[in-house]
């Protein structure tokens, strides 16, 4: 096996396999203590970054360029390190069952590059067992080789929050584990290289893949109680907002928010822990009443839109609504799982035609994942009703001017889904405000 020393003094190197929001920081900060390798199948993503620019915007062009990264969609370079990461996405299939394709994928084409001695970690979030149960086997079928004798495993779950700059890679405690203790050291040593805020050593892989799944399914249940609770205060006409501020001044009151909960982490991770419950005989029930208030509250803010409408005596069936916003998150321009969809789809059950601008986001991929138009705010005219639906900072000089211009001449009947406005500018605009 590699030793620490030689991926220091470049006498091997580490590749990452996968080089979206997980894979390219993660390359391009090791590259400044190692060799390093960034593959990728996508030929347009590795010319991309050849030329300088990630369209994720997790890492910007001056960082980009002061990186010795290798980009590479050939899999023969591979053959060349010493320590892989997998760090390939894990979504969930039309019936929220985990689907461990990408995973599946990239094992195969590690396992049939990769040299003798070799160390493979992991970094997507997965149930526990997966590294060794799905993943060893595959690497040694394609490899012939054989675990441990001729390679090691690991597992480090990448802990990327999407458009935050101040909880980056580096400021974050890495959770590192080993499938024997001098794999773990190893994996200690080359993420030790980058990451400031210290290392979490796991007794064992799958204990470090219960964990990450853990942090994000504890995640969903919270939002899903900010989300019930807002359903409850929505019904009784209390601000929910105004009650959480309320309850913020005590110390110890956790800072959730209600909203929509989409994207690649929070509103899939849980399916992966309960999928596997269920397979060895738990039947989880806190868990799976949460997604069930998540995933319906993009049906809900639509319904909500709706009853707006029909009180503020416009007709629902040919209404024009525009929608602020189409990514999963504030600030990025990343689609995958984006709950904005249910709303939209909602909409157009009642006859509404929604329309949707979003800085952000790349028209010709949303064309082409969901079939929707992404248009320009110039198109935001003679607007019945305004969903603010994803809280970018492009949104910030709108304001209740701007707003009352989409609408033309009709009253402003106005959703604030994430409290982004000042609730007191909007009412004494005159606008019908709503906020979840």
């Amino acid at each position: 096996m590699v030793t620490i020393e030689d991926l220091r003094q470049k006498k091997s190197a580490v590749a990452i396999v996968g080089l979206g929001y997980v894979g390219l920081p993660l390359a391009v900060s090791l590259s400044h203590h190692f060799t390093v390798i960034g593959f990728d199948i996508s030929k347009d993503r590795v010319e991309a970054l050849k030329k300088g620019h990630d369209a994720t915007n997790e890492v910007d062009d001056e960082s980009l360029a002061a990186a010795t990264v290798r980009f590479t969609s050939d899999p023969e370079s591979l053959r060349e390190v010493g320590v892989i990461i997998v760090a390939v996405p894990t979504p969930i299939d039309s019936h929220r069952r985990p689907d461990l394709t990408p995973v599946i994928g990239a094992s195969r084409t590690v396992g049939r590059h990769m040299p003798k001695g070799c160390v493979v970690c992991y970094e997507s979030t997965v149930y526990p067992g997966v590294t060794e149960d799905e993943c060893v086997p595959l690497l040694e079928q394609e490899s012939g080789m054989k675990f441990p004798r001729d390679f090691t495993v690991g597992y480090s779950p990448e802990r990327i929050n999407p458009g935050d700059k101040v909880h980056r890679l580096e400021t974050i405690k890495k959770i590192v584990s080993g499938s024997d203790a001098a794999t773990a050291d190893l994996l200690v040593g080359v993420y030790g290289a980058v990451v400031r805020a210290g290392i979490h050593r796991a007794s064992c892989i799958r204990v470090a893949e219960a964990a990450k799944v853990i942090e994000n399914t504890q995640r969903d249940i919270n939002i899903a109680l900010m989300n019930e609770l807002a359903l409850i205060f929505n019904r009784m006409n209390i601000d929910t907002l105004e009650v959480l501020e309320a309850a913020g001044s005590k110390w110890n009151f956790l800072p959730f928010r209600p909203g929509l909960v989409g994207g690649h982490c929070i509103g899939v991770d849980p399916y992966y822990l309960t999928w596997k419950a269920e397979e060895i005989g738990c039947h989880p029930e806190v868990i799976l009443a949460g997604r069930r208030i998540n995933d319906n509250m993009g049906k809900y803010v639509a319904e909500t839109c709706v009853k707006r409408l029909i009180r503020a005596g416009k007709t629902v069936r040919g209404a024009r609504v525009g929608i602020l916003g189409f990514t999963f998150k504030e600030n990025v321009p990343d689609i995958r799982n984006t709950r904005v969809i249910d709303i939209l789809a909602e909409l157009e059950e009642y006859g509404v035609t929604p329309v949707v601008h979003d800085p952000q986001a790349d028209p010709a991929e949303a064309r082409r994942e969901y079939g929707r138009e992404i248009v320009g705010l110039d198109a935001f005219r003679d607007l019945d009703a305004v969903i603010l639906a994803v809280a970018h900072r492009e949104f910030a000089s709108i304001d209740a001017r701007a707003i009352r211009a989409m609408c033309g001449d009709k009253p402003v009947t106005l959703l604030d889904i994430k409290g982004f406005w000042d609730k007191q500018a909007m009412l004494d605009a005159g606008f019908d405000l709503w906020r979840l």
